[in-house]
């Protein structure tokens, strides 16, 4: 299992990557990393103008990954009136959309997602019970019609 720590810095060295950090000095410094990023948006912005996008999350986990994922890159997340929760809006170039932000956070999500369910799966085990193996898969029961006796 991943430590905590470890996780964090797994999730900082996929933000490298997908900020194209190439030089070992860039790879260290998580700052550079973001600036590439955000010059990015900048320069895709100019010949891509935002367009806005619907997104639908799963599940809180994931909305506020996506959230923070936006708010770090000055994207500002929002959702209209009696729009679901689990729904984020935002105004994003398509490109920066389809080769940089999707893509991390696809991976970021990905990653948590397994710290998440070995977590649960650990703490489930040892503090409820140890069997938490899915449910069985039982025939559905024949429905029985009234007046057809």
């Amino acid at each position: 299992m991943i430590d905590e720590q470890k996780l964090i810095e797994k999730l900082q060295s996929i933000e490298r990557l997908h900020a194209g950090a190439t030089t070992p000095g860039e790879r260290v410094a998580a700052a550079n990393a973001l600036d590439r990023i955000r010059q990015r948006l900048a320069a895709v912005a100019q010949l891509d103008p935002p367009v806005e996008y619907h997104f639908s999350m799963a599940d809180m986990w994931s909305r506020q990954l996506f959230v923070a994922l936006l708010r770090r890159y000055n994207i500002r997340p929002y959702r209209y009136y009696r729009q679901r929760y689990t729904t984020v809006m935002a105004k994003i170039p398509k490109q920066f959309l389809d080769t940089t932000l999707w893509p991390e956070y696809q991976e970021l999500n990905a990653t948590l997602r397994q710290y998440l369910d070995e977590v649960t799966t650990r703490v489930v085990s040892e503090g409820v019970y140890a069997d938490s193996s899915e449910a069985e898969i039982v025939s559905e029961p024949q429905k029985h019609l009234p007046g057809l006796d």
